[in-house]
């Protein structure tokens, strides 16, 4: 069978990604926590929520302690403990950001609905968004903010949820930005994701990427137009999907 790859740096999304099956969560944690301990290997969340509602997730489903989480669907940073946005990551998403104009020409689309106050960050803008205009509004949207020279991304996903983002500061970039920061080799990572905010994880470096079994449409339909051999799509769902393909590209027996 040959020798195991080594596992450097664990990447996943939360809900439905690492989250959503208790029995093999806790399979994967105690593996994960075990080759933290025996082999160093770091462990990050990717996630579109908030930090407060990361720790009361955190804390339901007793997640492992992460060596750096990312937060509101990329945008914000923070390694260990560390209570403040990731400063080298600020200053380079705050280069050509303007958030009040965003603000006011998303407010010009009637089908745009402001999430709740807790949804809205520095660094990010994020409206509900019914997949039956989604197709007409997005386009739409992502002209004017052009015209306007808002170069903004935005990433829709779970057939509701915009996200508008600065530009470079999804999670794919975030996770870039860790590992150049860690030294790590892509070879030795492993991103895990479900939705089109994870879309960003799989398309930047040649990370081992695994899609969980219950991913939604958007990724899938992503991952078949862009094919590699380092991209995995499981069969199982949530943690047992990590499992499973983690198996896949020998970084455990």
């Amino acid at each position: 069978m040959g020798l195991l790859t080594h596992l450097s740096l664990l990447v996943t999304d939360l809900d439905h990604t690492l989250v959503g099956d208790d029995r093999s969560l806790a399979q994967l944690n105690h593996l994960l926590d075990r080759y933290r301990q025996t082999y160093g290997t770091k462990i990050v969340y990717a996630t579109g929520r908030s930090k407060t509602s990361y720790q009361e997730l955190a804390i339901a489903k007793s997640l492992l302690t992460p060596d750096a989480l990312i937060v509101s669907v990329g945008t914000e940073i923070y390694l260990n403990a560390a209570t403040e946005n990731e400063p080298a990551w600020v200053d380079r998403l705050i280069a050509n950001w303007h958030r009040d104009r965003i603000v006011a020409i998303a407010s010009r689309f009637a089908d745009l609905e402001p999430q709740p106050p807790a949804e809205q960050r520095p660094f990010k803008v994020s409206y509900y968004l019914s997949a039956s205009v989604a197709a007409a509004v997005v386009p739409q949207l992502q002209e004017l903010l052009l015209q306007q020279d808002l170069n903004a991304e935005i990433i829709y996903s779970g057939s509701r949820d915009l996200d508008i983002l600065p530009s470079g500061g999804d999670k794919g970039q975030a996770v870039q930005f860790l590992r150049d920061r860690w030294q790590i080799d892509p070879l030795e990572t492993v991103v895990c994701g479900d939705s089109g905010n994870d879309i960003s994880l799989f398309k930047y470096g040649k990370e081992r990427g695994i899609i969980v079994g219950n991913a939604q449409s958007e990724l899938r339909l992503w991952y078949e137009l862009h094919p590699v051999n380092y991209h995995y799509l499981a069969v199982a769902e949530c943690a047992g999907g990590i499992l499973e393909g983690l198996k896949y590209f020998r970084f455990v027996e």
